[in-house]
């Protein structure tokens, strides 16, 4: 049988793994080992994170429903609580939307809430 020569196959994969570990400081970006190490916890952090971004956004669109609301003198909690009485169903995404671009609407659907 031939002799098979990997060389080549070992610096392609070698090079894929530094181009993605470019950037990275110290033996995480000379060592093959340890830059694969590193590839592996940054996926594992970029996934997690992908789940906090949307805890996040509902944050954000609770402080600006939050300040829609101390506005028109009713607090979050208990405009939360009516819209739910009143069977309105709409999500917090579009509420915030509503709140900062069409403050007017905003007004309605709290006096509509409040009746």
């Amino acid at each position: 049988m031939a002799r098979v020569k990997r060389g080549i196959m070992a610096a392609k994969k070698h090079r894929k793994i530094r181009k993605a570990v470019k950037g990275y400081m110290q033996i995480r970006r000379s060592s093959i080992k340890n830059a694969k190490e590193a590839i592996l916890k940054a996926g594992q952090h970029s996934y997690i994170d992908r789940k906090k971004k949307k805890g996040k956004f509902r944050q954000l669109w609770i402080l600006k429903i939050n300040a829609a609301c101390k506005a028109n003198n009713i607090s979050y909690r208990e405009f939360i609580y009516l819209l739910k009485q009143n069977k309105i169903e709409m999500n917090r995404k579009v509420l915030s939307q509503l709140a900062v671009e069409h403050p007017q609407m905003f007004e309605n659907i709290i006096e509509q809430v409040k009746k």
